[in-house]
């Protein structure tokens, strides 16, 4: 092995092993959670060696640096998330490698993506984009709809040609009654992925949890954790 290859295998193996640990805490089977490396910011060949180290989910926010690098991996059996805020005039590129978009929180961006996966003969899954620290209908300082706009937004997904409505994303908030609360905050979204899945069963996962929070996002019930920095290191700024 490299000498990043080696690094990149320890910190995943310390990762697995808190993941492990918090779902035995929590009376979980390891199979109930699916790690998602964030690999943004960092180059094609550390994705490379994720995957062959075993990763299967990657993540990027940014479709400038996520468009050529998934281009760069096509051979690799990855499912690729795209997990930040998406402007409709880049919905065509993101549709183009994106298996799953992970920030979906408004009626437009589900119209773009529809047309777009539809143009491509893709399925691309949604999850809704759950803003914690909006007021009832506004949406959040990340990106996000508030609660009481999930029903609504679920619906149109799912009815929508060429996307799959998979469940809910969140990212703990900086503001409002949930700050410093990750884990109030992962349970807050856990009974509301159980009232969407009331009228959309096969809508079951409930992305949350960071490198920070992953223990609290596992003992609330999270279904995948996204986790960027423990596994290849404090990022560089960006220019």
């Amino acid at each position: 092995m490299t000498d990043r290859k080696d690094e990149l295998a320890g910190n995943l193996a310390k990762v697995e092993e808190r993941i492990t640990a918090a779902c035995v805490a929590a009376g979980r089977g390891r199979e109930e959670v699916t790690l998602i490396v964030v690999t943004k910011t960092y180059p094609a060949a550390d994705v490379r060696a994720l995957s062959d180290l075993g990763v299967r989910h990657v993540a990027e926010n940014r479709d400038q640096d996520a468009s050529p690098k998934a281009a760069e991996c096509v051979d690799l059996p990855l499912t690729w998330h795209f997990v930040g805020q998406l402007q409709t005039n880049k919905v065509r590129s993101v549709v183009g490698y994106a298996d799953l978009v992970q920030s979906v929180d408004r009626s437009k961006l589900v119209t773009a993506l529809s047309k777009e996966a539809v143009r491509a003969e893709r399925e691309v899954g949604c999850l809704i984009q759950v803003a914690l620290d909006a007021g009832e209908n506004e949406r959040g300082e990340r990106g996000g709809v508030a609660p009481g706009g999930i029903g609504k937004l679920a619906d149109l997904v799912a009815g929508a040609p060429g996307l799959r409505l998979d469940g809910l994303m969140t990212v703990a908030p900086l503001t409002g009654e949930y700050a410093g609360r990750q884990q109030a905050a992962f349970e807050r979204l856990m009974d509301l992925s159980t009232d969407l899945r009331r009228s959309h069963p096969a809508a079951n996962m409930v992305s949350a949890g960071m490198s920070a929070d992953l223990e609290q996002a596992v003992a609330a019930g999270a279904t995948h954790v996204r986790v960027g920095t423990a596994v290849l290191g404090v990022r560089p700024r960006l220019g």
